[in-house]
């Protein structure tokens, strides 16, 4: 049956990173993910120590590894990709850790080598608002001009004092001057928010989205809070301090949050995709195919899509 949604060829009632990048490229484009050797300032003790509680390994845990040069690295990932999509495209995700967080010498460098690659039509940089410099902030602005560049902001919340319970270690407006500053200069953003963090209620889910409606990300990460074995959390978890959310739950969030962001935004993510040997909790979250498909069958049945109750402030 045919989507209500504009944004759509299919049956999907949301703003997809597959129908984003079919018109954007006019041909089938993939993500390959890198690991560049990065730390974060949360991690070497510039602004803290241990990263966020729910971290491991920098959300790297799918990449070849930092002992892999950039281009082998992309390599192996487009032979992966051109598998079961032979003339693909892709764009190069820097994704483990904070892909900014460097000499200034060493991020032009990574990303020109990540470019030069055959077949590479894009970059997607993962970083944190408080770890853009000015040199490299202007330098993205010369990069956004000649390929596709994606800048990936870990938000996770609006809350700031969730954002203190989970060790991010920014405040919300040090993230929004930091946005404002990428858009001014014409920078496509994607949003990465988590639901399930402790003690945030489906109200506090739904408010951190409608934030981003109001500041009209280009795309957004929806992530389910997986915990992890190794972090913080599951420290927490098995003391009774995390209840993760039921998949009933997320999907109603999911499909309150689709609701009031705008239609032009993108959804790059819907759910989480972590490592499922080193997930704890919650279980369900393994089967993504089921999840998504639960979205869908919801959205459906609610008769509703993303944007219906976007009001354009």
């Amino acid at each position: 049956m045919k989507s209500p949604f504009i944004y759509s060829n299919d049956n999907k009632r949301y703003h997809t990173l597959s129908y984003h990048l079919k018109r954007q490229f006019s041909t089938r484009v993939f993500k390959a993910v890198i690991d560049a050797g990065f730390t974060c300032p949360n991690i070497d003790g510039t602004k803290g120590f241990g990263g966020c509680t729910y971290c491991l390994s920098g959300s790297g845990e799918f990449t070849h590894g930092s002992d892999i040069s950039i281009k082998n690295q992309i390599n192996k990932e487009i032979e992966r990709i051109h598998i079961k999509h032979p003339n693909a495209g892709v764009i190069a995700y820097f994704q483990a850790h904070t892909n900014t967080y460097a000499p200034f010498e060493k991020l032009k460098n990574l990303y020109e080598t990540a470019l030069s690659v055959d077949d590479v039509c894009g970059l997607s940089i993962a970083t944190r608002a408080d770890a853009i410099e000015s040199e490299a902030m202007n330098y993205l602005h010369e990069l956004s001009q000649k390929t596709y560049l994606t800048v990936e902001l870990g938000l996770q919340t609006v809350n700031d004092k969730t954002a203190a319970k989970i060790n991010r270690g920014y405040t919300y407006a040090e993230f929004l001057k930091t946005y404002n500053e990428l858009k001014l200069r014409g920078i496509r953003v994607c949003v990465h928010i988590i639901n399930g963090l402790p003690d945030e209620t489906p109200e506090m889910m739904l408010n951190t989205a409608r934030e981003i409606g109001k500041i009209k990300a280009d795309a957004i990460k929806i992530h389910l809070l997986q915990i992890m074995s190794g972090t913080v959390m599951e420290k927490q978890y098995k003391e009774g301090l995390i209840i993760p959310m039921t998949k009933e739950d997320y999907i109603n969030v999911v499909c309150s949050q689709l609701e009031v962001l705008p239609p032009e935004t993108v959804i790059e993510r819907i759910t989480g995709d972590g490592a499922h040997d080193k997930l704890i909790a919650p279980r369900w979250g393994v089967n993504k195919i089921a999840v998504l498909g639960s979205i869908d069958k919801a959205l459906a049945e609610k008769n509703t899509w993303q944007g219906k109750l976007y009001k354009n402030i």
